[in-house]
């Protein structure tokens, strides 16, 4: 069964936290996460976004290895099941998740990484004055399709050098709105497996990275009202020689679960 809730009300809903206009393709944004939004607001906006893009992490992994992510359940108390879009692989997800739009409007509607010219949360943070960020590995989608926006790129070869420059920024607090994509499960599982060993250990590390990042903004945005999710694109399923892949029409790479959590400072 394929869950209800598209990926692409994520984006207005993310605006809806900040106060903002969505993008002018955006779907509307969704229910439940607007109510959690104004609940935890307490009739106030968030004035901080810190967005944790780990890859492929599909709901059936979440929910079948529940203790790779025991940490989430105290960090985030809202837990968002999406369906993702077709076809259900990093660019065309990753569109749609900061567009708001399906994939054909926003115009990636394969694997490939051309700069997305349709209205993006960035480009709404950027008319508004706010300065955003985007920390990525070389190479990936999310290094490539949101390029050539006057705003902060962070693009370097391995997870590691990119957690470190995310904790540098939240150190630093001149960021209104950051995404950190982590692709080391997707391409673990899709050597050896989403249930194998290496990948699951991998899905480990996405796991502690975003805890370490909730913890450094608890301690250092203490005058911010911050909104922050574990927020996946798409899921995975193992195919013939114990690799694993995503593409393709089916729950296994269509289901996944946000997690979202927010720190309400002293910006009261």
């Amino acid at each position: 069964m394929l869950n209800e809730m598209s990926l692409d009300t994520v984006c207005a809903s993310l605006c809806y936290a900040m106060g903002i206009d969505a993008p002018n393709k955006a779907t509307k944004e969704n229910a439940l996460f607007r109510e959690y939004i104004d609940k935890k607001a307490g009739g106030e906006k968030f004035d901080r976004i810190f967005m944790y893009n780990p890859d492929a992490i599909a709901q059936w992994v979440f929910e079948k290895y529940p203790y790779l992510f025991y940490e989430l359940s105290s960090l985030c108390d809202l837990r968002l099941p999406l369906r993702c879009v077709m076809p259900s692989v990093t660019p065309v997800c990753f569109a749609t998740m900061y567009t708001g739009a399906q994939p054909q409007v926003h115009g990636i509607m394969k694997y490939e990484k051309p700069v997305v010219r349709t209205d993006t949360v960035f480009d709404v943070i950027i008319r508004k004055g706010m300065k955003a960020a985007i920390l990525a590995q070389t190479g990936c989608s999310m290094s490539k399709i949101f390029l050539e926006r006057d705003m902060d790129y962070f693009i370097y070869d391995t997870v590691e050098e990119v957690n470190a420059k995310a904790a540098e920024l939240i150190l630093n607090d001149k960021h209104d709105f950051i995404a950190v994509y982590n692709g080391n499960y997707d391409s673990t599982m899709h050597k050896y497996g989403p249930e194998s060993m290496e990948a699951l250990a991998e899905a480990r590390i996405n796991t502690h990275a975003f805890a370490t990042f909730v913890s450094l903004i608890k301690n250092n945005w203490k005058n911010h009202r911050t909104l922050y999710g574990f927020a996946m694109d798409h899921g995975c399923h193992e195919i013939d020689g114990n690799c694993g892949s995503h593409g393709l029409d089916m729950p296994e790479d269509l289901n996944i679960v946000h997690l979202y959590g927010s720190y309400i400072g002293n910006a009261e």
